[in-house]
């Protein structure tokens, strides 16, 4: 069902090209995912690019969840680009707000609202430069495609997925992705304005692990022989987080850039992690969020998620079953690699499913793509500093690289030091600076005017 709010956005026309002005359209649209009902915010979105004279197409296998993909085109000169994002948004439900979520307002120069970073925000800065250089009425280099989508938040399966599977080519020809940036966050003291740029994602191997033990009254010991004593020795493998250390190509370069413009101590600490990442104090003295985060960038981490199991108290449980949350690292590293890596850790007898296991994708490498971003964002804030990243989530980058795409994740924002709007997407209060929105916008608008 449409909200008031989302009614009145609709109604109110497609006359507009702000970016800010597009942020409270979007966020007034409740897509919140499940159950999506992206329908209406996709169609204002269709409206308002066909009215600057862009190419648009509605394709859906769900009326009430459609994906559009509009093209603005070029003069040939160089490959299309992909703009790509996502209008539905995270629950709110359970979360204490200051504000309504979904009415956008704008207080102390911050846009609220849930989306405002993740990431209709982001959105509204790819919609106002398309729109900009449409008025211009000078064609870009090569053609601008941007593809809005449904179904970020819970798979991608009628959003992202559905169109590479079913409309590949419409992507013809594109060689770079521009989508989110997962939340790609390092505070590390504030003391440098860091732009990240993800170049690569590590990908999902989420897996039911299955322990059996010999059931019987719980007066008795139970031994090693007993579902929870294999329960603790899975859970005391994986209590550092992950599987073991191993330092990537594309995460030692990202270190070492790092280390190479963080004042002390903090690019000291980051080069002594570069050194040996299994020395625990390595990092000692960081915030524990980035400390935590630079530590999942050198493992495939695990995580407890789900137990189940026992019937009684008194009663020894025959099965116990543990959802793990797996995260592989970027590169040439496979389900089996994995799953053999975790028995041995663990070191007991148990039955492993695999629940969910994410797109392989290519090498991360830092191409033509990675630096284009990078000189926008050396120009337009040369205080700040470029950084290339990788990200602990998924995004539907993890999908596009299947049709030979290099995806890259970009939210160009200038705050202040010690602010920072990534750490609030999923979280209540999601709120962004209307100065961050316009200087993404003007970001954006140069990375589509520019020849590269």
């Amino acid at each position: 069902m449409t909200s008031p709010a989302a009614t009145d956005a609709q109604s109110s026309g497609p006359a507009l090209s702000g970016v800010v002005d597009i942020a409270q359209r979007l966020i007034r649209f409740e897509t919140v995912n499940p159950p999506g009902a992206e329908a209406a915010c996709v169609h204002w979105v269709r409206d308002l690019l066909q009215a600057a004279g862009l190419e648009t197409r509605l394709l859906a296998s769900d009326p009430q969840r459609p994906n559009l993909v509009a093209r603005l085109p070029g003069r040939g000169l160089v490959p299309p680009l992909l703009l790509h994002a996502h209008v539905d948004v995270v629950p709110v439900a359970g979360q204490q707000w200051s504000r309504p979520p979904f009415a956008a307002e704008i207080v102390d120069g911050e846009l609220w609202g849930r989306g405002a970073v993740d990431m209709k925000g982001h959105l509204a800065m790819m919609l106002a430069a398309l729109l900009r250089l449409a008025a211009s009425g000078t064609p870009p280099a090569g053609d601008v495609i941007l593809a809005v989508v449904a179904d970020e938040e819970a798979g991608s399966a009628v959003g992202a997925r559905f169109l590479v599977e079913r409309y590949p080519e419409l992507f013809a020809g594109v060689r770079y992705a521009i989508g989110e940036d997962g939340g790609a966050e390092l505070g590390l003291g504030h003391q440098v304005r860091l732009h990240p740029i993800v170049v690569a994602e590590k990908r999902a191997c989420w897996v039911k692990a299955t322990l059996r033990g010999i059931p019987g009254h719980a007066s008795r010991m139970a031994g090693e022989s007993g579902a929870a004593d294999k329960l603790r020795r899975l859970l005391t493998a994986i209590e550092g987080g992950g599987l073991g250390t191993r330092m990537i190509p594309v995460v030692d370069h990202m270190l070492a850039e790092l280390a190479g413009v963080l004042p002390d101590p903090f690019g000291g600490r980051i080069a002594a992690f570069r050194r040996d990442p299994d020395d625990p104090a390595s990092l000692a003295g960081l915030d524990r969020d980035d400390a935590r985060y630079l530590r999942s960038l050198v493992q495939h981490t695990v995580n407890a998620t789900v137990i189940r199991g026992g019937t009684a108290t008194n009663v020894l449980p025959a099965e116990i079953t543990v959802e793990l949350d797996g995260r592989l690292l970027p590169g040439p590293f496979g389900r089996e690699e994995f799953l053999a890596e975790l028995r041995a850790n663990v070191g007991c007898e148990m039955d492993l499913e695999v629940l969910v296991e994410g797109e392989a994708m290519p090498e991360p490498t830092l191409g033509d793509g990675y630096h284009r971003l990078a000189r926008i964002m050396r120009a337009k804030d040369p205080q700040g500093v470029p950084v290339p990243m990788v990200t602990t989530a998924s995004t539907d980058a993890r999908l596009f690289p299947k049709l030979g795409i290099q995806c890259l994740g970009w939210l160009p924002l200038r705050h202040e030091p010690g602010r920072s709007y990534r750490g609030r997407l999923h979280c209540p209060d999601e709120r962004i600076a209307t100065s961050a929105l316009e200087f993404g916008a003007d970001c954006f608008h140069e990375l589509l005017i520019s020849h590269d």
